[in-house]
């Protein structure tokens, strides 16, 4: 639904399967707020003019009690403000289930902008391809202070945390263009951490992929992470099997339940997968050392995140145990291929040119959607 009051839109469009529900909801609590905040304020004006000082108003048998109007006052903004929880909480959980079968895209937020990266690999900063009616997941993470990744036209907004995965879904359901804005005021340049949502139709959006694909190296997130996974020397302790006391396998770890050495157990999820990267030593696994060296502001937060898409994919599909001894630390691990690697305790990362390169307008830097489209035009 779409109000214009003189040509101004009193709302965005509704472009989503929440968008219906998310507005009959709101102008059901707002009818309900007006009706008996009027009704209140109309009452009060009678009276106050019918019981006026000097008024001929009958006071000689005052009502101190009327049961049925009671009964009536109590019982119908009950049931009012029942149905109402009940329909809220309905959508609530809704939105925040999503489809075991939705697509999942990765977002990032870092001051100023957004970067987003597609399941086969594809990247865009500021802006997000969607095919319409597709259950879309987002998984994202910040990479330094709050954020809010917030879309007016699907009527959907969740925060970005540091150091937290959080998601939010979607289904657009109208081919177009819309707004996307960080709902949370995160610095100087809050205002123009903006961008697009690019609506598109499935057989558009498979052949943007294509395009996009042939501009670059072509990874998948879980691909990217294997790459750096073999960098860095994460099979020396993690390989194809258990290496005790060194480091468990990583094969098929996502969704199994993890006992640490203090006797908690803990569901591997992303959130464990992360933490486990960047703070080993908050949650070993029973039986293993301490032998992880921490690499919390090591990655980036996209780093991170193909890592644990790594993981989430299975991990160790392709590595051959690791062939250095259990009790030997600091000695080099070699690959496949016979060519000495990176051992994990003398990691030597350099990050390959950022993706996220910022906009510029004019002869300054700026990351918001409205100033790349400022730059474009001069």
């Amino acid at each position: 639904m779409n109000w214009n009051l003189f040509n101004y839109p009193m709302n965005p469009p509704s472009a989503s399967n929440f968008a219906a529900e998310h507005d009959a909801l709101f102008y059901a609590i707002v009818g309900q707020a007006l009706f008996f905040g009027l009704l209140t304020f109309a009452l009060i004006i009678i009276f106050a003019f019918k019981y006026k000082k000097g008024s001929k108003a009958d006071r000689s048998s005052p009502v101190y009690e009327n049961a049925r109007m009671e009964f009536w006052w109590v019982l119908v903004p009950t049931i009012l403000g029942l149905a109402t929880f009940f329909w809220s909480t309905k959508l609530f959980v809704d939105m925040r289930t999503p489809p075991k079968d939705a697509k999942e895209i990765f977002v990032v937020g870092k001051q100023w902008m957004w970067h987003v990266q597609h399941p086969n690999g594809v990247r865009e900063n500021n802006t997000l391809h969607v095919p319409v009616d597709t259950d879309i997941k987002i998984t994202m993470i910040s990479q330094d202070v709050i954020h809010a990744f917030y879309i007016p036209a699907f009527r959907v907004q969740f925060m970005t945390v540091p150091g937290r995965y959080t998601q939010m879904w979607f289904r657009p359901t109208q081919v177009g263009k819309y707004h996307l804005f960080c709902n949370m005021y995160c610095g100087t340049q809050h205002s123009e951490m903006g961008g697009s949502v690019i609506v598109m139709s499935k057989r558009d959006y498979a052949d943007w992929l294509m395009q996009h694909g042939q501009v670059r190296e072509n990874l998948t997130a879980a691909q990217t992470g294997e790459k750096m996974f073999n960098k860095i020397g994460c099979g020396n302790c993690h390989g194809a099997q258990d290496l005790i006391p060194r480091g468990p396998t990583l094969r098929g770890l996502f969704g199994t339940t993890r006992e640490t050495g203090d006797g908690r157990k803990w569901i591997a999820d992303e959130s464990y997968i992360r933490e486990s990267i960047m703070r080993p030593t908050e949650k070993v696994t029973k039986g293993y050392g301490v032998t992880m060296p921490s690499y919390d502001k090591t990655f980036s937060e996209e780093d991170i995140m193909n890592l644990v898409a790594y993981i989430k994919s299975g991990a160790n599909q392709s590595l051959p145990t690791s062939s250095i001894a259990a009790s030997i630390p600091g000695i080099q691990a070699r690959d496949a291929s016979g060519k000495a690697g990176l051992n994990s305790n003398a990691m030597q990362f350099n990050s390959d040119t950022a993706d996220a390169t910022p906009t510029r307008r004019g002869n300054a830097p700026a990351v918001g959607a409205m100033a790349s489209e400022k730059g474009d035009q001069q």
